[in-house]
């Protein structure tokens, strides 16, 4: 009996330390911003160059997939859209604007090169 609390007291040690060792770190508060850009799928993007009014069906089908979707900004910048919510997707906010343009404004945060926007409204832009 002894042997066993031991053991499971060490796991429980052991599973504790990670998340002991994220406690310090403070969460990017981040900075509010308003960014226009492209509503792009990052597959077809990234690996192909495809973008544009004629890549839109194929946009679609991926988002649908489960492709992310990002906005291209007009600077070249990438952003991802996310949520301060667990499981909380974002595609569905982008996807009536599939290669079109946007203008979003929100919560622009960079952390280890990745450039995300929590967005708080979002709109076509011309």
């Amino acid at each position: 009996m002894l042997k066993r609390m031991l053991v499971s007291t060490a796991a429980l040690a052991l599973c504790a330390l990670p998340l002991a060792a994220q406690g310090g770190k403070m969460a990017n508060q981040g900075t509010d911003a308003t960014i226009t850009g492209q509503v792009i799928d990052v597959n077809c993007y990234t690996t192909m160059g495809a973008s544009g009014e004629g890549h839109k069906m194929c946009a679609a089908a991926c988002a649908k997939a489960g492709v992310a979707l990002a906005i291209l900004g007009s600077d070249g910048t990438i952003y991802m859209p996310v949520s301060s919510k667990p499981a909380n997707p974002q595609n569905s906010r982008l996807e009536p604007f599939i290669e079109g343009k946007v203008k979003v404004s929100g919560v622009h945060r960079l952390e280890k090169g990745l450039h995300t926007i929590e967005i708080k409204s979002i709109e076509a832009a011309s």
